[in-house]
C-alpha cells in the first residue's frame, strides 16, 4: 500500500513539473520554439549605441530648451520614410469598413459576421456593398444628407463618424508602488501595514487599462487655418485624396491620431501573425526624442545635420533638404511645399527626410528642463495630458524641421513643440518598433554588435 501511494505521488509530481522523458532529471527548460524577429516592411534596423544628444551648434533662438548630454538607446526599427498619405489612407479605410460591416452585421449577422463563440464575433472582410441599393438604407448613417447637385451629385461619407476605439496600458501609473500592491480589503489597515498601501479606485491590474476613442480623419483644413492671407484652398481639396499626392507625407494628423495609428498598425500585424499560429511581435509606437535624434544623426555623432556635414548645400550648391532656404523663397530647394518622400539622399542609417519636408511627432512631452532630469538610459519624458489639463501640459515634442522652417530647425539637435490635440499642415510622423534581440541567421544576440 505504501509503495502504491509513493508511486502515485511520483506520477503526480511528474505530471505537474511537465518534464519530458528525455530530460533525465536535468533542468532543461520547456522546449519552446525559438523566436526570430522579422524585419518589418518599410523599416530599417537602427543598432544600439550612445551619442551626444543636444545642440551641435549655437542655439540661435536662445530658448535654452536643450543641452549636451550623453545618452544610450536600445536597438529598434524605424520607418524608412514618414508615413505617407496612401499608408494613412489604409487606416482610414479600415475604420470606414469596420463601421460599415458593423451596421450590416446587425441586419444580417450570418452574412457579415464570422461567429466564434457567444462573445467572439469577427467581421467578415468581404467587399462592402456600397453600390447595392438593398443596403443603401442601412449604410445611410455613414453619409452626409442627400446627394448635392452643387458637388456633382457626389455622395459624401461623413468623416465625423470615423472614430477609432482602442485601449492602452498606463505603465507609468502602474509602476508606482503605492498602486502596485493596493487592495480594497485593506483600505482601513493599520500603520503596521504601511508597505501595503491603498489608493482609492485602484483594485487590480485592469484599472491601468485606459480606453480612448478618437476621430482619425486628417484635418484637411489645416492648409488654410495654419496661414493667414494665403491661398492654400487647392491643397485642402486635393492633398489627402488625389493620387498625385499618394507618396507625400501625411499631414493634418494630431499627436493623438498618430498614436492611434501606431496602435492600429500593431493590431494589424499581430492579428495576421496570430491567425497563422506565430508569436506576436512588439508594438509599433512613436519614437522617443532620444531615438529620433540618434537615428537622425546616422552615426555622425557630432554633425549638426543628418547627412554628416556642417552645410545645407552640397559641393554643387544644391540644397540637401526641403525647407525655407531664403527669405520668402520656398522653391530653391526644389519644392514649394511638401514633396514626395525619399526625394533627397538618405542619412548614414538609410533613413530619408530626417531633416525637412515635414516635422515629426515624437512620443515625448515637451519640457525645457527635461534634459536635466531625464535618465541617460533610453531617455524618455512623458505626460499623458487629459482634455481638462492646461495647454502647457499638452505640448509634445516635434523634430526635424519642415518645408516652411528655416535651416536651423533642420539640425539634428533642434527641438520645438506643438499641442497634442492640434494638427498642422507641416507636421507628420514615422513609427518605430523595439528590437527584441534576435534576427534569423544570427548566431548570437545581435544587440552586442
Amino acid at each position: 500500500m505504501k509503495k502504491l501511494l509513493l508511486s502515485s505521488v511520483v506520477l503526480v509530481a511528474a505530471v505537474l513539473t511537465g518534464c519530458k522523458p528525455s530530460a533525465n532529471g536535468e533542468l532543461v527548460g520547456t522546449f519552446r520554439e525559438p523566436f526570430f524577429q522579422e524585419d518589418p516592411y518599410g523599416m530599417l534596423f537602427i543598432p544600439l549605441g550612445s551619442f551626444h544628444m543636444g545642440p551641435s551648434d549655437q542655439e540661435i533662438t536662445f530658448a535654452l530648451t536643450s543641452q549636451k548630454k550623453v545618452v544610450s538607446v536600445q536597438s529598434y526599427y524605424m520607418d524608412e520614410t514618414e508615413i505617407t498619405n496612401d499608408e494613412y489612407r489604409q487606416f482610414v479605410y479600415h475604420v470606414r469598413d469596420s463601421l460599415a460591416l458593423s451596421l450590416l452585421g446587425e441586419e444580417e449577422p450570418d452574412k457579415f459576421y464570422i461567429n466564434e463563440g457567444e462573445y467572439n464575433q469577427l467581421l467578415n472582410w468581404r467587399r462592402i456593398p456600397w453600390d447595392n441599393e438593398d443596403y443603401s438604407e442601412v449604410l445611410s448613417s455613414l453619409f452626409y444628407g442627400e446627394n448635392d447637385e452643387r458637388f456633382y451629385k457626389r455622395k459624401q461619407l461623413d468623416a465625423r463618424k470615423f472614430n477609432y476605439e482602442y485601449w492602452w496600458i498606463d505603465f507609468k501609473t502602474a509602476s508606482q508602488k503605492v498602486n502596485r500592491y493596493s487592495h480594497p480589503d485593506i483600505k482601513n489597515a493599520s500603520a503596521s501595514t504601511e508597505s501595503w498601501k491603498y489608493r482609492e479606485g485602484i483594485t487590480d491590474r485592469s484599472d491601468f487599462i485606459q480606453r480612448e476613442v478618437i476621430n482619425i480623419y486628417p484635418d484637411t483644413l489645416s492648409w488654410v487655418h495654419d496661414f493667414t492671407y494665403s491661398w492654400n484652398e487647392p491643397m485642402t481639396q486635393m492633398y489627402f485624396w488625389h493620387p498625385v499626392y499618394d507618396h507625400y507625407p501625411v499631414v493634418g494628423v494630431s499627436w493623438k491620431q498618430a498614436t492611434a495609428f501606431c496602435i492600429w498598425r500593431t493590431h494589424l500585424m499581430n492579428d495576421f501573425r496570430r491567425a497563422r499560429g506565430k508569436v506576436i511581435v512588439n508594438d509599433f509606437r512613436l519614437p522617443t526624442e532620444a531615438e529620433w535624434e540618434y537615428a537622425s544623426r546616422g552615426n555622425f555623432d557630432q554633425s549638426p545635420y543628418p547627412w554628416g556635414g556642417p552645410y545645407i548645400r552640397n559641393r554643387r550648391g544644391c540644397f540637401l533638404g526641403n525647407f525655407k532656404p531664403l527669405r520668402g523663397n520656398y522653391v530653391d530647394d526644389g519644392g514649394m511645399h511638401t514633396i514626395v518622400v525619399a526625394h533627397y539622399w538618405p542619412n548614414g542609417f538609410g533613413l530619408y527626410d530626417m531633416a525637412g519636408n515635414v516635422s515629426e511627432w515624437t512620443a515625448n512631452s515637451f519640457e525645457e528642463a527635461a534634459y536635466n532630469f531625464a535618465h541617460d538610459y533610453n531617455m524618455d519624458y512623458r505626460y499623458q495630458a487629459n482634455d481638462a489639463d492646461p495647454p502647457v501640459l499638452k505640448r509634445k515634442t516635434i523634430r526635424g524641421g519642415s518645408w516652411k522652417d528655416i535651416g536651423y530647425y533642420m539640425q539634428t539637435g533642434a527641438r520645438t513643440y506643438e499641442y497634442q490635440d492640434t494638427s498642422k499642415c507641416y507636421v507628420g510622423y514615422r513609427c518605430v518598433e523595439t528590437y527584441l534581440g534576435r534576427k534569423k541567421g544570427d548566431t548570437r544576440d545581435s544587440q552586442v554588435y
